[in-house]
């Protein structure tokens, strides 16, 4: 796409000549004939790529005040926008003046075209190169590779089966209960396809405010709403020729699923607060533990995205179902936690093996990590017993009486509060739920809660 250049100079002559040197290299080109107008084409959010500034307007001639005060106005507006500086005179302490109060290079004119627009497009691609730095300043994701421990015919099978189609901009939906390790599987998916060497960002789709969803995912320019301090790069841009991931995919509100799709159909979008359009580019990779058809049956799911979010859809099982993969997994962990808090690595007796295979995992790999921590924090021998692992048995090794549905969503409630000692978050991660539903859900039943973290 064409960089769009806005030449500020009081001689329409002098614009005009830039206009047609820069238009003759395929530039787009705006005009103000001074500093004034200028900054209400800015505040208006024209979207503008550099500027070529003269120094000096009608004020006065040689002291370049009009000039170092707009540079001052783009400074405290935080607009980060390559200046090139330009003026009739050979002023060495002006230019120097210039380039401290933000310019990124001067030009005298009479200017040698050549030199033009060499200085340009060397500032502009100086310009892209600190787009990028903030795209990756912005990347809190860790792309770490991931380590997969498993034995299982199942997950052999599934690892086999996401190979094949991992080199493809195959849109994939992951799907399975929470703490089945679908984060990870996103990241090796990422890093086995061709978009390896970009971005992978992902995203908690069930942590972000419905009134701050576009902002989030679409970015927002400085000023487009009270709390916008400044611009900030949205997560399609971040995860522009890279991969993005969505992460509990379901919890999206209705109200937001059509802006999402339009991104998905046209590939394009547009900041919060401009009205410039912008392509990307991105392999698309979801998760959730959620029950489409049923939010599509009662509505709370658009059947269009549904379908194009999951041209392939894959089922990570859960960590009861590959019970060979346990212990494993477990001494995956005790060697990392070692490592982690410098402990000789422990090793695990029988009994604890036993006990590791038995239990239900409610909370799948996740939670396996979490005990073998712990154990590892509390052991004071070189060995883990079963009972310094503390498995308690689950809900899900007991039967429930018949009763109603309500009773029954009651009943489990208290069981994981009971569970986690009354830690709301640990409880909602046991029932599969996001703290505000927990919350919700407290307040329906009329339930008193104090312990917050």
């Amino acid at each position: 796409m064409s960089a769009t250049i806005l030449i500020i100079e009081d001689s329409p002559e002098i614009r005009l000549s830039a206009r047609f040197i820069l238009e003759d290299h395929h530039f787009k080109v705006l005009e103000a004939e001074n500093p004034f107008y200028a900054q209400e084409l800015l505040d208006q959010g024209i979207e503008v790529d550099l500027l070529l500034l003269d120094m000096n307007f009608s004020r006065d001639t040689t002291s370049g005040e009009e000039g170092l005060s707009f540079l001052k106005y783009l400074q405290k507006q935080q607009l980060n926008l390559p200046v090139i500086a330009m003026t009739a005179w050979s002023s060495v302490d002006l230019a120097v003046t210039a380039m401290q109060q933000g310019a990124v290079d001067f030009i005298e004119k009479p200017w040698q075209n050549q030199r033009l627009i060499s200085l340009i497009k060397q500032q502009l691609k100086l310009a892209e190169l600190a787009k990028q730095n903030q795209k990756l300043n912005q990347q809190l994701q860790n792309n770490a590779s991931p380590t997969f421990v498993y034995r299982s015919d199942v997950m052999t099978r599934l690892f086999n089966a996401l190979g094949s189609v991992a080199q493809t901009d195959a849109n994939i939906l992951l799907t399975g209960e929470n703490g089945t390790g679908k984060t990870q599987i996103a990241q090796w998916i990422h890093q086995q396809s061709q978009r390896h060497s970009h971005p992978f960002v992902a995203v908690n789709m069930g942590a972000i405010p419905e009134n701050l969803f576009e902002s989030e995912m679409f970015g927002h320019k400085k000023g487009a709403f009270t709390d916008a301090k400044e611009q900030r790069i949205g997560r399609f841009e971040l995860a522009d020729s890279g991969s993005l991931f969505l992460d509990e995919m379901a919890n999206i509100p209705l109200s937001q699923q059509a802006k999402l799709l339009r991104v998905l159909e046209k590939n394009e979008f547009e900041m919060v607060g401009s009205s410039h359009t912008q392509q990307v580019d991105v392999r698309l990779i979801c998760a959730s533990n959620g029950d489409f058809s049923k939010l599509i049956d009662n509505e709370l799911f658009r059947q269009d995205l549904y379908y194009r979010v999951n041209t392939l859809e894959f089922r990570v099982p859960a960590l009861r179902e590959r019970t060979d993969d346990i212990v494993p997994l477990a001494e995956h962990f005790i060697a990392q936690h070692c490592a982690k808090y410098q402990r000789p690595v422990l090793t695990l007796t029988d009994d604890a093996k036993h006990a590791l295979r038995q239990y239900r995992w409610p909370g799948n790999v996740r939670e396996l990590g979490h005990v073998m921590e712990r154990a590892v924090l509390l052991s004071s021998t070189n060995q883990i017993a079963e009972a310094n692992l503390n498995l308690q048995p689950t809900i899900h090794t007991q039967r429930l009486p018949l009763m109603t549905l309500a009773q029954a969503e009651r009943t489990l409630i208290d069981l994981a509060l009971e569970r986690s000692q009354g830690n709301i978050p640990a409880a909602a991660k046991l029932l599969g739920l996001t703290k505000s539903s927990m919350y919700r859900r407290l307040e329906k039943y009329a339930i008193a809660h104090h312990k917050e973290s």
